[in-house]
C-alpha cells in the first residue's frame, strides 16, 4: 500500500509516517518510481509506535525496543545500557500509574452509568404510563 493508504488505515498523518521512516522505525520498500510501498504488517507496527509515543517514550528508545514487540523478537542485549534500563523502568512505572488511573476512571464511569441507567429507565417507564 502507498503512504496515503497507510495514513488513512492507521489514522496517522503521512508526515508522521515519513518521520518514523527517518527515525528508522518503519522501513518501506521503494518502487522504481521512488514511491514508498508499505506491507500490511506495518499497520500494526504504526499503531504500536503511536501507542509507545503516546505513552511518553521518545523515538530513540522506541527504536531499541521495537524488536521486542514483533512476533519474532530479535533483542540485542549488547545495545542496552544501565541508563537505558533506568529510563525504560521509569517509563514502565509511569505507564502502570496511568493504567491504574484509567482503570479507576473507567470503573467510576461504569458505576455512574449503572446508577443513571436505573434512574433513566424508571423515569422513562413512569412517563410512558
Amino acid at each position: 500500500m502507498r503512504i496515503g493508504e497507510l495514513a488513512k488505515v492507521t489514522d496517522t498523518p503521512a508526515r508522521s509516517l515519513r518521520y518514523y521512516e527517518e527515525q528508522e522505525l518503519l522501513i518501506p520498500r521503494r518502487l522504481s518510481n521512488g514511491y514508498r510501498e508499505y506491507d500490511e504488517y506495518l499497520i500494526n507496527r504504526v499503531n504500536q509506535i503511536r501507542g509507545l509515543i503516546d505513552s511518553g517514550l521518545p523515538t530513540k528508545i522506541i527504536k531499541q525496543i521495537l524488536p521486542c514487540v514483533d512476533k519474532t523478537p530479535t533483542i540485542h542485549p549488547g545495545d542496552a545500557t544501565p541508563e537505558l534500563l533506568a529510563v525504560l523502568q521509569g517509563q514502565r512505572d509511569r505507564m502502570s500509574q496511568r493504567i491504574d488511573c484509567l482503570t479507576r476512571n473507567r470503573d467510576a464511569i461504569n458505576n455512574y452509568i449503572a446508577v443513571v441507567s436505573d434512574t433513566v429507565t424508571k423515569s422513562s417507564a413512569s412517563s410512558a404510563a
